[in-house]
């Protein structure tokens, strides 16, 4: 098991989906954002089965970062109740798993 994390998380937009991952990325609590258009949703939302073209954003992080990295999310988000789905790693490449680490380490 690993300190890593991926967060899953929806959003209207392309354009809304890299502002919050340049803002996750600058303040160092994500080490990398996928930002990927195209995705389509189904959901029951105020007793009615809605449908939505959306954004799905894949957050590679660090647990102990997660409370803080799903508050940004909610305060940069335009959803009234933003996605935000928490997923532990349990491995990976070395390699990449060592990038990880060091791009979340503030300097």
């Amino acid at each position: 098991m690993t300190d890593k994390i991926v967060v899953l998380s929806t959003c209207a937009t392309a354009e809304e989906g890299e502002a919050i991952a340049r803002k996750l990325v600058e303040g160092r609590l994500a080490a990398c954002v996928n930002v990927l258009p195209g995705a389509r949703s189904f959901y029951r939302w105020k007793g009615a089965i809605e449908n939505a073209a959306e954004c799905l954003l894949v957050i590679k992080s660090r647990r102990d970062l997660s409370a803080r990295l799903c508050a940004e999310l909610e305060k940069a988000h335009s959803y009234e109740v933003p996605e935000a789905l928490v997923l532990q790693v349990v491995d990976g490449a070395t390699n990449y798993l060592n990038w990880l680490t060091q791009e979340l380490n503030v300097e």
